[in-house]
């Protein structure tokens, strides 16, 4: 690793984090080490697809770039989920007749035209004449006219080729359902087990869909040493309880792929924006995720309507964008991640940027410490200011401070890897792991020699200094500190 490589890297130069999904194209060393330094900050592991052994190797390679580069990385294990599927057709697949008739039923034998097996007993029952069936991401559209516990007799809205084991979403309805399937379990266990920094949780329904997950993951975490957990928000019935749920949850990933099917495409806009508000006036991470750039599956350059969109995403302060098939299984998968990477740094360039990323109020928590973060920004707003730099064990007063999107970069410093991979996911911070400090003058030196040493400043410049007193109690925050840097910072032997 060359100087020049490494100051490429090391601060990236943007606030908004990207997450790119690991597949069949990016799953070597050598492509994961390109989206790497193209821009990706975190990984995310797609459990849906692939085996255990592959997620194995990758998750290595990953912690291999870690030691290469000495920059923490996140690693999100995102879950498949309960996902309902029609059975099994006698010719592979069938015709459903625009406004024709077709029946789900419980019969464990191939379909025709007129009727294949769902093979969710849990269905029958529940659904409503009137209530909507969604089949292969919305293509094909049913209509309930009758149910009963052995069948759904249905009219097709929207007729089409329907093949076996398409998927089905039921907008209208909560289907009495467990959040984790048998392969959930066995994906959250060997995700766990291999050190994810994040758990995504899929079609989340209900706030107890994630009290059943922490408490899977907290029988499969060693030493106390339990991944953050995201809800991804795909579901209609997510969106009556989201406050609810983003109490419940570590973070909130927009899945705007089954959102999109379950409601109409226009409804999709809003409700992103809503949600983002709502998770950052929580002090969470929110990230926003599929079809960011789809065509760049194919395609060197993305269109102008995606651009946009991946923009929309940074100016309404969102801490992540995700990159799906783009980096997982596309043609161009090291070109999508520095594509994504220039959008985000040209957005974050405009003199407006600052102005519209605020636009949400989040007002500060009646504790000091938010009142402390809420000052961060307000003297980097007053004063020339090159760094915010926190000192935290679990990471909370580094979501504080991110919280308020202040226009100055920050500097996380801490004692526990953990925390410093969990918060590459946060908006704007940029974790170094370094040994813990016991005294005043210890934290004021520390701070000064780092932020030298990553880039964060240079001799003249003043840094804010945030942590907790006495050192090493988590959610102690109550000391602000301004200081200006000296050259003869770097030189000091770090201790």
């Amino acid at each position: 690793m060359t100087k020049r490589e490494y100051k490429r890297i090391d601060p990236r130069g943007r606030k908004v984090k990207i997450l790119a999904t690991i597949g069949p194209a990016s799953r070597s060393p050598e492509m994961l080490r390109k989206l790497f330094l193209a821009g990706a900050d975190a990984f995310r592991v797609n459990m849906s697809h692939g085996s255990h052994a592959d997620h194995e190797q990758a998750i290595q390679s990953i912690r291999a770039l870690e030691k290469e580069f000495s920059r923490p990385i996140a690693i999100l294990a995102d879950l498949q989920g309960p996902k309902l599927r029609v059975g099994t057709f006698k010719d592979d697949n069938a015709v459903i007749r625009h406004s024709g008739h077709f029946t789900l039923d419980r019969k464990d034998e191939p379909g025709d035209e007129t009727r294949v097996q769902l093979p969710h007993p849990e269905l029958f029952g529940i659904l409503e004449r009137g209530q909507r069936l969604l089949i292969n991401d919305g293509k094909i559209r049913l209509v309930v006219k009758e149910a009963d516990e052995d069948r759904i007799f249905c009219s097709a809205e929207v007729g089409g080729v329907i093949s076996d084991r398409k998927g089905v979403n039921v907008p209208d309805a909560e289907v009495p359902i467990p959040a984790l399937t048998e392969k959930d379990r066995k994906d959250l266990a060997f995700a766990v087990e291999h050190g994810a920094d994040w758990i995504a949780l899929s079609f989340v329904q209900r706030p107890e869909d994630l009290a059943e997950a922490r408490k899977l993951i907290a029988s499969h975490a060693r030493g106390g040493k339990l991944p953050a957990l995201c809800a991804k928000i795909e579901k209609p019935q997510a969106l009556k309880r989201l406050d609810a749920i983003i109490e419940l949850s570590d973070g909130i990933m927009v899945a705007r792929g089954d959102l999109g099917v379950e409601l109409e495409p226009q409804e999709v806009p809003p409700l992103q924006k809503k949600i983002i508000a709502a998770t950052r006036t929580a002090g969470k991470p929110v990230i926003v995720a599929t079809q960011m750039l789809e065509s760049m599956i194919e395609s060197p350059i993305p269109t102008r309507a995606e651009v946009s969109d991946v923009a929309n995403a940074v100016y309404d302060g969102a801490d992540a964008v995700m990159l799906s098939a783009e980096s997982a299984a596309g043609d161009w998968p090291e070109e999508s991640v520095a594509m994504m990477h220039s959008i985000a740094a040209q957005v974050e360039r405009d003199e407006g940027y600052t102005e519209r990323v605020r636009l949400l109020d989040t007002p500060p928590d009646a504790t000091t410490a938010d009142a402390l973060a809420h000052s961060c920004m307000t003297i980097a707003d007053t004063v020339p200011i090159s760094a915010i730099t926190v000192f935290t064990d679990s990471g909370s007063t580094a979501r504080r401070v991110a919280r308020e999107r202040p226009g100055t970069p920050m500097l996380v410093l801490t004692p526990s890897m953990r925390t410093a991979r969990r918060v590459a996911l946060l908006w704007g911070a940029h974790a170094v792991v370094t040994r813990d400090i016991g005294s005043f003058e210890e934290m004021i030196a520390k701070g000064k020699r780092m932020a030298l040493r990553h880039g964060f400043g240079e001799a003249g410049s003043k840094q804010i200094v945030l942590a907790g007193v006495p050192f090493g109690t988590p959610g102690a925050t109550n000391l602000l500190h301004v200081v200006t840097l000296k050259g003869d910072e770097l030189e000091k032997r770090e201790g």
